[in-house]
């Protein structure tokens, strides 16, 4: 499916099995598997978002990021030839290094296109994607701590009063292939917007704050990316 090179490092995206990492040996001349997924998927599209990271989607409408184990990606930086790599002795059938998963999320349409980028000049970086039916989402990290609990919290909460209209469990949808891992749903933390009176009420009294206050709190994030 795709093909990232940097330096002697190749990321091979394969159409069943996901990204391998492979290291061109010049002495030898031979490519060396140095890593790959704990489990096969169905690449649709991806981007490369550092050296040792990749960000990925998959024909059932997951979007995911890997990387190198830092160990990994040390090993090979002192040793660039990876002779000393203990590629000889795989797992089973696999490389003998595994990808870190940082982060998965089922966004339920199939990712046709990912991007790094910013929509403003100078603004902050985050990974575009677009899916199969035209719609267009945006993964934005956040800076501090104080915003990632506060996001957190407000999920949990908005979990409990905004109930899907067939009774479907928020969580469990979003895990839908695979355990939703350190992404937070804006689509749902949205919607607090649109809560009775008394539902905003009970939410912000729980995370100690008013409602202006926590739809201020969205606002300044969705001003900093647009």
């Amino acid at each position: 499916m795709s093909l990232w090179v940097q330096q002697d490092l190749i990321i091979v995206g394969d159409m069943q099995q996901s990204y391998v990492f492979v290291k061109y040996n010049r002495p030898d001349n031979k490519f060396i598997i140095v890593a790959d997924d704990v489990i096969p998927r169905w690449l649709s599209a991806g981007t490369m978002l550092d050296n040792t990271t990749m960000c990925g989607g998959d024909k059932f409408g997951n979007i995911f990021i890997l990387r190198l184990p830092d160990h990994v990606a040390k090993q090979i930086e002192d040793d660039p030839t990876a002779g000393s790599l203990p590629w000889q002795h795989r797992v089973i059938i696999g490389a003998p290094f595994k990808l870190d998963l940082l982060s998965t999320f089922y966004v339920g349409e199939t990712i046709t296109k990912i991007i790094k980028t910013s929509l403003t000049p100078g603004g902050t970086e985050l990974i575009l994607y677009v899916t199969i039916s035209g719609s267009i989402g945006a993964l934005v990290p956040f800076s501090t701590r104080e915003d990632v609990d506060f996001f957190s919290n407000l999920e949990m909460h908005m979990r409990q009063q905004k109930i899907s209209l067939i009774g479907r469990d928020h969580l469990s949808f979003r895990s839908a292939y695979a355990p939703c891992k350190n992404v937070i749903d804006g689509d749902l933390c949205e919607q607090f917007a649109i809560l009775t009176d008394e539902s905003r009420r009970k939410i912000s009294d729980a995370m100690e704050r008013t409602p202006a206050e926590v739809q201020r709190k969205m606002e300044v994030l969705r001003n900093s990316i647009a």
